[in-house]
């Protein structure tokens, strides 16, 4: 019985052996394989990238090294499979080698074992050979040559070989099973970081200030470690939830590369409770590089310039005698993202920057917004500073405590806001005041909106090169 065992064991292990035999070499598909590659860019630092390889692969047990993928790949995302109807391929194991060949990787790799140092002398040029022990690769090279220990390596140092785990490119590697045609066409997708996408604004408003041109641009940026030639390029807006990790893309210089505007645009769908906007033609996004393409172009959208004073709900609460003696007043430009204002698209968020011509006609940066995620049919709103010619005072002029004991507190204030015009036009500027609890506006001096619940506010006309008061007096129960 033991005999049978020992029999049965023996060709179990002679058949494993044969198996692994008859098991194909590693099979080396670089980018020089891609027949196509498409990258959806997230907006936070994620992207899919579906990279397709024609390749030679045979039946059977054999090992695939995917090279040129992302350094920044989640390798628990990878999906590899075949394209080619009637095949069958199962991924055993994958491995992504993300030690990249580098002089100290090399020399880490090499701690421990021996290497030669070769001197040239200064003089006759003659080389001199040494064998050295690495001693330690943190921090700077550590060497042992005979029985002196340098720091400093005092030559160049060369090594027999390159250890296996040590890759140029970034690889991912695995031992797949396949069943099928030998020249096979493979997709491997997944996702990855440092891919990033955002969306930069230009509008230039016109003398009038009541419109503006607009032009969109997509910045695309990749750190990712690798590029991606002739990629179909889809973007999508919208916060997409993500169960948080820590990423570290890495900080590299990078060059960059403008696409001129030019027809036609990217177009846009839904995509779930997102947009998905789809970059008209193939491009190129090369490793560390930064590139603009267009993404919209629209003329003559009305628009509107608002000069906003805002106050403080704690204002109500108290007796301040001098609350603010110089006041900044705020400029705002807004416009309707409607087809009517010939607009109408899904605007992702991004960075807003508006210009204006200069009586020479050059046009001058007057400031700049962040914009959120804008649908169709919504509002725009860009503070682009404070006035310089237009400012404001703000006096307490009565303050009053109506409180019972045992009652809500009641408070009753009046206020006298001088808003100062130093241009030769006159202006129209909005009060805004932020009043909390239940109030009522016992008299004033120019008529109030109630513009929300807790918002009271007035359309001042201030007359060029000089003053206007508001006066009103108000009753605040919390």
């Amino acid at each position: 019985m033991r005999l049978n065992t020992l029999l049965l064991l023996s060709l179990g292990s002679v058949s494993l052996c044969s198996s692994l035999a008859q098991a194909e070499p590693a099979v080396v598909s670089p980018q020089s394989d891609q027949t196509s590659v498409a990258v959806t860019i997230y907006n936070e630092d994620l992207a899919l990238v579906k990279d397709s390889r024609k390749l030679r692969l045979a039946n059977g047990l054999s090992s695939l090294s995917f090279r040129d993928v992302s350094a920044q790949i989640k390798p628990e995302t990878a999906l590899l499979r075949s394209l080619l109807p009637n095949t069958s391929l199962q991924v055993l194991e994958q491995n992504f080698d993300f030690d990249l060949l580098t002089p100290n990787k090399l020399l880490e790799k090499y701690v421990g074992q021996q290497v030669s140092v070769i001197r040239t002398h200064p003089t006759t040029g003659a080389e001199t050979e040494e064998t050295a022990t690495v001693l330690s690769a943190q921090d700077g090279p550590v060497l042992k040559i005979g029985n002196r220990i340098e720091t400093v390596i005092p030559g160049r140092i060369v090594y027999p070989n390159v250890p296996g785990m040590l890759k140029d490119r970034p690889t991912l590697t695995t031992q797949l099973q396949y069943k099928g045609a030998e020249q096979s066409n493979l997709e491997l997708s997944y996702l990855t970081g440092g891919l990033q996408w955002k969306a930069d604004y230009v509008a230039e408003l016109n003398n009038k200030e009541d419109a503006i041109d607009l032009s969109g641009w997509v910045t695309l940026t990749n750190t990712s470690g690798t590029s991606y030639p002739n990629a179909k390029v889809q973007l999508v807006a919208g916060d997409v939830n993500r169960v948080r990790e820590a990423i570290h893309p890495k900080v590299m210089m990078m060059r960059t590369d403008v696409m001129e505007a030019a027809a036609p645009m990217p177009t846009e769908q839904a995509l779930l409770e997102y947009h998905l906007y789809t970059l008209p033609r193939a491009t190129t996004i090369a490793e560390n590089q930064t590139k603009q393409v267009a993404l919209l172009s629209a003329q003559h959208i009305p628009a509107h310039k608002e000069l906003l004073l805002n106050g403080a709900d704690y204002y109500f609460q108290g007796q301040y005698p001098d609350i603010d003696k110089k006041l900044k007043v705020q400029v705002f430009v807004e416009f309707e993202n409607k087809e009517s204002s010939k607009l109408g698209l899904p605007l992702p968020k991004g960075t807003m920057r508006v210009y204006k011509k200069d009586s020479d006609g050059t046009a001058q940066f007057v400031g700049e917004d962040l914009i959120d995620h804008t649908p169709k049919n919504d509002t725009v709103r860009l503070k682009l500073g404070n006035a310089f010619d237009v400012t404001a005072e703000r006096v307490q002029t009565d303050f009053k405590n109506l409180s019972k004991q045992n009652q809500p507190p009641v408070y009753e204030s009046a206020y006298a806001i001088t808003l100062h015009n130093a241009k030769k036009e006159a202006v129209t500027v909005t009060v805004q005041e932020p009043i909390g609890g239940s109030w009522k506006i016992l008299n004033e001096s120019q008529p109030h909106q109630k513009t929300n619940a807790h918002q009271a506010s007035w359309k001042i006309n201030v007359p060029a090169e000089g003053d206007a008061m508001l006066k009103y007096r108000v009753q605040v129960k919390y």
